[in-house]
């Protein structure tokens, strides 16, 4: 009888012959130009002139199909807390591009795996404020904007042991959720104002899959029109709505934590809605007052406090064969997997990943193909692959 929770599973990687200079902390390095050179030149897939590479995932969340797009301004700007993070923060012609690389990507998985009962397909990325430290708990390994695509066998998941529900990396929207365990209502609320379309909200069991019961109390909406809605300029302004929508709801918060009183956030994508629905709610606002009041009187607390906006947001397929989007703030852990109840293991077994490595390559390059078909960009050379 299947048992039904989160997942933890084990994935053995390669390790990578990479010497971390002594005296540097690891997601220092990996935020340099020489770390995002070699990452191109042993792992990269495809690049454009807008700067934008596929690669391989090194140290992957899934040998069945695994890898990303990376914003690689490590060239351009050499300040890692100066580069974006966010698709917000991109030029429109480069977001035009990244826009139609993930709807040719997602199709890609779509077609490949097309049993909703057989595999588990994301994408997604897992973001935060250029404003944070360098060293902070949680910072991604490299700081620019970078998306995920994952397939996970269902069967593979299924025979997983359970993984614990206190573990800190699960993101399921209360548990460890310092918004949706005082502010759950006014947050449904202030993200149910935005004007969507091809976006219609869910709720409950029709967002969340079985076998895990991820996501858990977040706000999602189902993708009207499924894959073909991606081809769509539309959803993908739509996509970034909700990300807009979840940025102003974090300023808010932060900034009446900060700042009694604080009024609505520079800058901000929807002041009337902050104005009207957050600033005026008494239940936001006493739940900014009891993290203020930690904050002056809980030194440890109050350095763990994310002030700047940090999110993981994704399209996934849920059991019935639709496509979902949802967002969340990052949890302790930033692997996108934990927003749907994946704990990713990764170990160091060369032998186990060389089994796995001529499929999943073989997969990367036929997609790679197709994204050069689409002129997308050109390939690149490696000593795993060719340049065509």
């Amino acid at each position: 009888m299947t048992k039904f929770g989160p997942r933890e599973i084990n994935i053995p990687f390669r390790p990578i012959p990479l010497d971390v200079p002594q005296g540097m902390k690891p997601n220092e390095f990996f935020n340099s130009p020489e770390n995002l050179q070699d990452l191109t030149q042993n792992n990269g897939l495809l690049t454009n002139d807008e700067d934008l590479l596929l690669y391989r995932k090194a140290l992957g969340h899934s040998n069945e199909f695994d890898c990303s797009i990376i914003y690689n301004t490590s060239q351009s700007i050499l300040n890692p807390l100066g580069r974006p993070v966010r698709r917000t923060q991109l030029p429109d012609k480069v977001k035009n591009v990244w826009n139609r690389m993930n709807q040719i990507i997602i199709g890609f998985m779509l077609e490949h795996y097309p049993n909703p009962d057989k595999h588990l397909i994301l994408a997604g990325e897992a973001s935060l404020d250029a404003t944070w430290p360098m060293t902070n708990t949680g910072v991604p390994s490299i700081r620019m904007l970078h998306n995920h695509f994952i397939v996970f066998d269902k069967k593979v998941l299924t025979h997983a042991k359970l993984a614990d529900t206190n573990n800190p990396n699960l993101t399921d929207g209360g548990q460890h959720s310092l918004f949706a365990s005082y502010m759950q209502n006014v947050y449904t609320e202030f993200l149910s104002a935005l004007d969507l379309k091809i976006l219609k909200p869910i709720t409950g069991e029709a967002s969340s899959l079985k076998l895990t019961g991820y996501p858990k109390g977040l706000p999602s909406w189902e993708i009207q029109g499924g894959v073909e809605s991606l081809k769509n300029i539309d959803f993908w302004k739509e996509y970034d709505q909700v990300l807009k929508g979840f940025l102003d709801f974090y300023r808010s918060f932060f900034a009446q934590v900060s700042s009694r009183n604080s009024g609505v956030p520079t800058n901000a994508y929807f002041p009337k809605e902050i104005e009207k629905i957050l600033l005026f709610n008494n239940y936001f606002l006493s739940a900014a007052k009891k993290v203020r009041d930690k904050c002056i009187n809980n030194a440890k607390y109050s350095s763990s406090i994310r002030w700047q906006p940090a999110f993981k947001q994704l399209i996934y397929r849920n059991d019935k064969n639709k496509l979902i989007v949802t967002i969340s703030q990052n949890s302790i852990g930033n692997a996108i997997t934990e927003l749907l109840g994946v704990v990713v293991n990764r170990t160091p077994d060369a032998l186990s990943y060389e089994k796995a490595e001529p499929a999943l390559i073989k997969k990367l390059l036929k997609l790679r193909s197709r994204l050069i078909e689409a002129d997308l960009g050109h390939g690149i050379k490696t000593k795993y692959w060719n340049k065509d």
